[in-house]
This record gives structure tokens, C-alpha cells and sequence, in this order.
């Protein structure tokens, strides 16, 4: 009769505790469900084994001496950050062990240890631990697709912003992202988070133009089971799944007074309080937040609370709008062509005429804009070299230091208005389509805030413009 195969050893485990007999057990027991599992006898010795060692794990209990269990977890995580922690307590010390995993600990334990509990919280530990390797491994692509190798451009504009955004990403100062709609603002945010000592933990987005005020603070605080209806489950919000990293606010001005008291407490304390409990959470969270509006004026106009504004107004990144570095025209549409030839069975080039084409282009869309045209062209045109013609652009437009002026002249004219005064039916489609067509100005391409902000539904947005001979920016037909 043969041995049974020795099982392979699945992690590597330090067990603290400065009792012989407990440690020894829990050794035993350790090692019985395949784990490589050391010993140490104190706080100082596992501290050598931690510096000399590989470990994926350390069961430590909290009452020792002279080392006890929190000063050897801050200790230990100063030394090792990725190091998974479970505490071991006896019945008497959950509040001490609670407080171990808010500085850091993932989980504890009660002495004596349940049938399977010790087991099943140490495979949760290792787990977690394997998915944060995971993301290690990530990010050198996460900073080859996010740094500033993608912020394309060489204009004085864009060297000004990508030199600043080297100095603010190396510190832990809240950042503000201002600029146009279609310029690239969450590509800012996430070039800082690359180049940030936080590159290996999580970058989270949360745009609050797309999420309802109601549903808003559950997303980004969390919740507790019950808290609502439909609440099933406890649930962690937003602000705890970038814990470590960096949350990213895009259209925070679209926020409500009451959200922005929330946020500001969350920013002054570096804790949350989920949507039905009283216990806040720390969490360690760098906040980069973004807007497309005069984020003065909306204090001025008391729509922004002006303390959360000097809150996140610690250092300001402005991304310049395309009309403003028209020379980085020829880069980024040869940029996105690149792009666009990866994905497609016939690669298209630019011609130097569809290039001066482009560069005599004012860009109200921005960016954005420009990367549809190319797209557009991409998939549209006739020929394999891109020409003029291939980019069907509205007219251009006056320039003042603030941006087109009447980008959209075609648009708020009625066509065959003669010197009789206008029927009641006339006037009134004649400001629908100057309301419509100020805002297509205002937000460029972006046809659901366009919507949003003349409050009707998209398709409602969509019948009208129709009906009144309205195109979106960029997307005119040929003739």
C-alpha cells in the first residue's frame, strides 16, 4: 500500500504567538491543509523572518509581550505593504482585534478556533493577497496605456500640463482636473494615478452626470443590508473598493448640496459611514475630481458648497481645449488612425490635405470630436488615403479668448425667413432651435447632457432635432 501524495504547499505562513503549545498547534493544523507555515516565538523574531523570508501570510495573536499584536502589524505592513494579517484573540478582545483591521489587518480570529473557521479565513486572506499580486503584474500596463505616453501632443500647452501633472502625481495632494467636455480629463486622472506611489492599488471612476442623485451616495458610500428597498445585501460603496488607491469624481458639480456635505465630511475625515449604519470605515483614499463647468461661478451662484471647493482645489490641472494646441492636430489623428488600423481588415493613412483640412478646424468638440472624425473616416472612406473630403466638418467659426463665437451660424438662422412677422408656431420653433442648437455649443458632442440640461429624454432630443433639420457637431452629412 502507498502514501498518499504529500499535498503541494499553497502559501507560506508565519504563525506569531509567544505560547508554545497554541502556536505549535496552530502550526500543525496549518501545515495538515498543505500550507509552508514558519514559527515565530515574539514580535521581534517574526519581524527577522519577515526581512530574511518570503510570506504571504501572518496569523498573529494580539496579547504578547513584549512586541503585542497592533505594533507588530503596523511594523509589519511599514515593511511588507502587500502582506495579508489575520489576528488571532481570545473571547474578550474583538474590539482591539476590530481595531487591528481598520489599521490594516484583514481579518481575525477567536481562540479556540471553530471546526474549518481557521481554514476558511486564511484561504480568504491568501486570496486576497493573490488578486492584489494580480494587480501588480498590471501595472506596467496599466501605466504604458494611462501615463503620459497617451497624453498625446508636444504643444507648449501640453508640456506645461503634463510636467505639472509629473510634480502633483508623486504626492498625496487632492487634485482638480478642469476643462472642456471632450478633452481628455479622465485621461489626466488616470496619467496621475500612474505615475502616483498608488499605481499598484485600484483607480476607480465614478462619473456622476450618469448616476441619479438617489442612487448616487449608495454607489460611492455603500450600504447596509436593509438600508433601502432592494438593499439584499451589505454592499461596499465606491470610495472602500479604491481603498489604498485613487477614486476619481468625474462632474463633481453635477452634485447635490447634500452629497457634497457628505463627500466634504469623508475628505476631512478619511472615513466613510455606509447608507444605513452609524460605524464609520477609514479608508485611504486619493481623490482626483473633474469638472466641464466655471467651478468658481457655481460658488458664486451657491450650486457649489465653496468649503468642499478649497478642498479639492489643493492643486488645479487644466487640460487645454483642442482649438488651443491645433500644431498636436496631426499627432492625434495619427494617433487614433493607429488605433482604428489595429482593429480594421483595410488600414487607411492620412494625406497632407486632410490633415491642413483638419488643422483649419476650431474643434468644439475637442478631442473627442476629433477622435469620431477619424473613426468615421476610418471606416467610411472610399479610398485607402484619407482626403479632405473624407472629414465633413460644420463651418468655422469667429475665435474670441474664450472659444468659438456663433460655432453654430447655420443652426440659429431659419431658413426662408422672410420680413413678415412670424405665426405663434414659427416663434416657437424658431427658440427651440436656438435653445437646442446653444446647447449642441455648449456640450459639443455630448447629446445625453444636451438632454439632460434642456430636460427632455434623448429620444424626445432626437425627434427634435430631426424635425428641425438639427445635426450633432462633427456628424453632418456629405453632400
Amino acid at each position: 500500500m502507498t502514501d498518499a501524495p504529500t499535498p503541494l504547499p499553497r502559501g507560506r505562513i508565519l504563525v506569531v504567538d509567544d505560547q508554545r503549545n497554541m502556536r505549535a498547534t496552530t502550526a500543525l493544523l496549518l501545515r495538515d491543509y498543505g500550507y509552508t507555515v514558519t514559527e515565530a516565538s515574539s514580535g521581534e523574531e517574526a519581524l527577522g523572518v519577515l526581512a530574511s523570508s518570503g510570506v504571504d501570510l501572518m496569523l498573529t495573536d494580539l496579547k504578547m509581550t513584549p512586541m503585542d499584536g497592533l505594533t507588530l502589524l503596523k511594523k509589519a505592513l511599514e515593511a511588507s505593504p502587500r502582506l495579508q494579517v489575520v489576528m488571532m484573540t481570545a473571547f474578550g478582545s474583538v474590539e482591539t482585534a476590530v481595531e487591528a483591521m481598520r489599521q490594516g489587518a484583514y481579518d481575525y480570529v477567536q481562540k479556540p478556533f471553530k471546526d474549518g473557521e481557521l481554514r476558511y479565513r486564511v484561504e480568504r486572506a491568501l486570496e486576497r493577497g493573490r488578486l492584489l499580486s494580480q494587480v501588480g503584474l498590471f501595472a506596467d500596463e496599466f501605466n504604458e496605456r494611462h501615463g503620459l505616453s497617451a497624453l498625446v501632443g508636444g504643444s507648449p500647452a501640453m508640456r506645461e500640463l503634463t510636467s505639472r501633472l509629473q510634480r502633483v502625481a508623486q504626492s498625496d495632494a487632492t487634485v482638480l482636473v478642469q476643462g472642456e467636455s471632450g478633452t481628455g480629463k479622465e485621461l489626466v486622472a488616470r496619467a496621475v494615478h500612474a505615475h502616483s506611489r498608488r499605481k499598484d492599488k485600484p483607480f476607480v471612476p465614478v462619473n456622476c452626470a450618469a448616476i441619479s442623485e438617489t442612487l448616487l451616495e449608495s454607489e460611492l458610500f455603500g450600504h447596509a443590508k436593509g438600508a433601502f428597498t432592494g438593499a439584499v445585501r451589505q454592499r461596499k460603496g465606491l470610495v472602500e473598493e479604491a481603498d489604498g488607491g485613487t477614486l476619481f469624481i468625474d462632474e463633481v458639480t453635477e452634485t447635490t448640496p447634500a452629497f457634497q456635505s457628505k463627500l466634504l465630511r469623508t475628505l476631512q475625515d478619511g472615513e466613510v459611514r455606509r447608507v444605513g449604519e452609524s460605524t464609520p470605515v477609514r479608508v485611504d483614499v486619493r481623490i482626483v475630481a473633474a469638472t466641464n463647468r466655471d467651478i468658481e461661478l457655481e460658488v458664486r451662484e451657491k450650486r457649489f458648497r465653496q468649503d468642499l471647493y478649497y478642498r479639492l482645489n489643493v492643486v488645479t490641472l487644466r487640460v487645454p481645449p483642442l482649438r488651443e494646441r491645433l500644431e498636436d492636430v496631426p499627432a492625434l489623428a495619427e494617433h487614433f488612425l493607429k488605433r482604428s488600423n489595429a482593429r480594421s481588415p483595410n488600414p487607411r493613412r492620412l494625406s497632407k490635405a486632410a490633415v491642413d483640412h483638419l488643422m483649419g478646424y476650431s474643434f468644439p468638440g475637442n478631442v473627442r470630436e476629433l477622435e469620431n472624425l477619424v473613426e468615421q473616416a476610418a471606416a467610411l472612406a472610399e479610398f485607402e488615403e484619407l482626403m479632405p473630403e473624407d472629414f465633413p466638418l460644420r463651418p468655422s467659426a469667429p475665435m474670441s479668448a474664450s472659444g468659438p463665437v456663433g460655432a453654430l451660424p447655420s443652426l440659429l438662422s431659419p431658413e426662408g425667413a422672410g420680413s413678415r412677422m412670424p405665426s405663434l408656431a414659427e416663434a416657437v420653433e424658431e427658440a427651440e432651435r436656438r435653445a437646442i442648437a446653444q446647447a449642441l455649443e455648449r456640450h459639443g458632442m455630448d447629446l445625453s447632457r444636451v438632454a439632460e440640461e434642456l430636460a427632455v429624454s434623448s429620444t424626445t432630443l432626437w425627434r427634435k432635432m430631426k424635425r428641425l433639420n438639427l445635426r450633432p457637431p462633427g456628424q453632418e452629412q456629405r453632400e
